[in-house]
């Protein structure tokens, strides 16, 4: 598995939300991150940028090594200070999502791997230290990401088969939805594939679901063995059907233009 690793977090850039363009790296400093960085998750906090991004120390070749969520700010989304390393009470911790908690502080939910793969959560009132409060499903899973939609609070996760849901009022007692998201393999080009990674975003009321797929799927999968490796970005947006989460992955993209001109 080494080829997941030595990744450096790249930027890309949109002037109306359909159309990206590559824009370089993100600058961070060598004292707090390394060659193997995943999963960044960014909050805007009061004028400041804030990312939490998970630092794996060199290059493996199996699953092995301390993983660890370091904290960093930005007043540019381009260079990076380094804010403290999150101590959540292992050495493999990943794939932090982070909000402002409705009962005041901030809460963090994250995947620890040497705790079963649960994805646990943890508060903080100030951003520094921060309680662990235990897992939220049996599941083990990763890629979290949580955010108020409809009225209701949905924390969706990677299963590997596909995603999670959970549904709350208050961001702290959870109901898990019957179905998965994304589990069966889709009809568009470089989207036949489960769906993995989670990241939502909403905008006057509505919710962008983005996702990734690998890419094992596609003809030239059968005569190329690395091509499983690329990943292709994905959009759908997401709907509530009867109380829960709904996505139909085969329709077309959504157009993003206003979402982004409102942002």
């Amino acid at each position: 598995v080494s080829w997941v690793h030595a990744t450096p977090i790249g930027i890309a850039t949109t002037d109306d939300g359909n159309r990206w363009r590559a824009a370089g790296e993100a600058s961070f400093p060598a004292e707090c991150t390394g060659v193997t960085l995943w999963a960044p998750e960014i909050q805007d906090f009061d004028g400041v940028y804030h990312l939490w991004l998970t630092v794996v120390p060199g290059v493996h070749k199996s699953w092995t090594g301390e993983r660890r969520i370091e904290h960093l700010t930005s007043t540019d989304l381009r260079t990076w200070t380094c804010a403290g390393r999150v101590d959540l009470g292992s050495p493999k911790v990943i794939d932090a999502s982070v909000i402002r908690a409705p009962q005041g502080g901030w809460r963090m939910w994250f995947k620890d791997e040497q705790g079963g793969s649960k994805l646990k959560v943890a508060d903080s009132a100030d951003l520094k230290t921060w309680t662990v409060r235990g897992p939220v499903s049996p599941l083990p899973g990763e890629g979290p990401t949580v955010f108020q939609f409809g009225g209701k609070w949905w924390l969706v996760a990677d299963l590997w088969k596909g995603l999670l849901v959970m549904r709350s009022d208050d961001a702290q007692n959870w109901q898990e939805q019957p179905t998965r998201l994304l589990a069966d393999v889709g009809q568009h080009p470089t989207d036949r594939a489960k769906g993995q990674h989670p990241g939502v975003t909403v905008v006057d009321g509505r919710a962008y679901l983005f996702y990734f797929t690998h890419q094992s799927g596609e003809p030239e999968a059968k005569t190329d063995d690395r091509w499983h490796q690329r990943t292709v970005i994905q959009v759908a947006e997401l709907q509530v059907k009867d109380g829960w989460l709904t996505v139909d992955r085969n329709a077309p993209p959504p157009d993003l233009r206003a979402a982004f001109k409102s942002r």
